[in-house]
């Protein structure tokens, strides 16, 4: 029996013959015209005004965050349940994450709980939208106005998604993307910033190439590092983006069957397919386990792994990670909700190659496991 990864792209549009034209030209480097066209696309389809494509996600917050200026000692609140790389871009220039708790019907951060944790040392706001339902934009971005605080957005995983009826990508000051494999738009590796402001955009793209001088190349005033995006990996992007609509909409429909065939497994609790401001895009399809069932996510996908099926935990969170606990950070924090999301969450299959036959497959692994856990 064939093992079901967690993630499989799609590549059967356009991606082969711009890739023979990057080959046939011989444009394969970060020079390449698709490059720009990439990032226009991009940029206009989250309606911004400029897009400057980087090597990866993490790349493209770390290029945000020093592109605002936060340095030593500031602070930015951040949510304490996301991928590392957030609180890495905050670190690496200096500055300290703050953390705040997640909703457990969203998974995302609490709006709610920001307000309490500014200081006078906050500089900004790292919105990260996870899995699939975007965060409750209104009251931040009306938060951050009041307090005169700059706003992040990290949109990695929200591409082609909406927060009522606006593009995801499209608020703050400086709004970030990935393209790893797992995304919606994928260029294997490969992140963009995207930004209204002029000359943020030129900064960040100084900051992408190692800070070279414009009036003399090999002369730097500061020290950046090499964050470029090729030719070839725009070729696939601008290749996938063309299919955004389709993807986003296929996407939709297995997360509606996902939850059409796992609503009546006990134990299961499973994600919303809507709020009062989005339809979920179901980035991955993610799972907890409910407080009734005695078993973790690791267990979670050790036994499905056993069925042949691929599944992935949730991000671990920021105040518990030990490289952080090292430093001294987060020391006596806690965060119920996001411990519980990080210990109970994980995504089943989801990638944009999957059958309906597979995916079957993997409902019915799910209801046997289940079964056997409430035994």
């Amino acid at each position: 029996m064939d093992f079901i990864p967690v993630n499989e792209p799609l590549l059967n549009g356009n991606e082969k013959k711009y890739l023979c034209e990057c080959i046939d030209t011989g444009w394969i480097s970060s020079e390449g015209p698709f490059v720009k066209q990439f990032e226009q696309r991009m940029s206009t389809t989250v309606g911004r005004r400029y897009g400057i494509a980087v090597s990866n996600g993490t790349a493209a917050l770390e290029v945000a965050v020093r592109a605002l200026e936060i340095g030593e000692g500031d602070e930015v609140i951040m949510p304490a349940f996301t991928i590392i790389s957030c609180a890495m871009a905050v670190t690496k220039a200096g500055a300290v994450p703050v953390l705040v708790d997640s909703d457990l019907a969203t998974w995302n951060m609490k709006a709610d709980e920001i307000e309490a944790k500014i200081t006078p040392r906050t500089r900004a706001i790292l919105i990260v939208h996870l899995y699939g339902l975007p965060v409750d934009m209104e009251p931040i971005l009306a938060l951050a106005g009041r307090y005169g605080l700059k706003v992040i957005e990290d949109a990695a995983e929200m591409h082609g998604q909406t927060y009522q009826g606006r593009p995801c990508g499209s608020f703050g000051h400086i709004s970030t993307f990935s393209f790893y494999p797992n995304k919606h738009i994928t260029t294997g590796e490969g992140g963009m910033v995207v930004t209204d402001d002029e000359q943020l955009a030129e900064r960040c793209r100084m900051l992408r190439n190692l800070c070279f001088r414009k009036d003399v190349r090999y002369v730097h005033d500061e020290i950046s590092d090499n964050y470029r995006f090729t030719n070839l990996q725009a070729a696939v992007g601008l290749a996938q983006l063309e299919r955004l609509d389709e993807f986003v909409k296929r996407k939709r429909e297995m997360g509606k069957y996902y939850t059409e065939r796992l609503q009546d497994v006990e134990g299961l609790i499973l994600p919303m397919e809507k709020t009062a401001y989005a339809d979920n895009i179901y980035w991955v399809y993610g799972i907890v386990l409910d407080k009734s069932v005695h078993a973790d996510n690791r267990t979670m996908q050790k036994l499905l792994a056993e069925e042949g099926i691929g599944a992935r935990t949730f991000f671990w969170c920021m105040h518990e990670q030990p490289a952080y606990r090292k430093q001294g950070l987060f020391a006596d924090e806690t965060y119920p909700n996001a411990e519980y999301l990080a210990r109970k969450g994980f995504y089943i299959p989801s990638g944009l190659a999957l059958t309906k036959e597979q995916m079957d497959r993997v409902v019915m692994a799910v209801m046997k496991i289940m079964g056997n856990l409430r035994k």
